[in-house]
């Protein structure tokens, strides 16, 4: 059975290239480095949870060069409650 978090998915990008072993202090998202960069990318089940690797991200002394978002649910099921109606009437 797949569980899905309720909340967003989250892409983040911090100058430097992180090494692996600092992957646990953002638990659950995936990191991979580009170019000097590092993008850390993953679902955000709320904000609580984005502020907290937004600080662990000052607290390593890293640059946050952007955050985005990149899919919300409760959009996706509006869109979805939407278009169900469609073509009925």
């Amino acid at each position: 059975m797949e569980r899905r978090a309720r909340g967003a998915t989250y892409k983040l990008v911090v100058r430097g290239e992180l090494d692996s072993r600092f992957a646990y202090l953002f638990s659950g998202m995936q990191m991979k480095r580009v170019e000097g960069t590092t993008v850390l990318a993953g679902s955000v089940i709320d904000q609580a949870q984005l502020y907290g690797f937004i600080e662990r991200i000052e607290e390593l002394g890293l640059e946050l060069l952007s955050v985005e978002q990149t899919s919300d649910p409760s959009r996706d099921n509006a869109n979805a409650g939407s278009s169900a109606g469609k073509g009925r009437e």
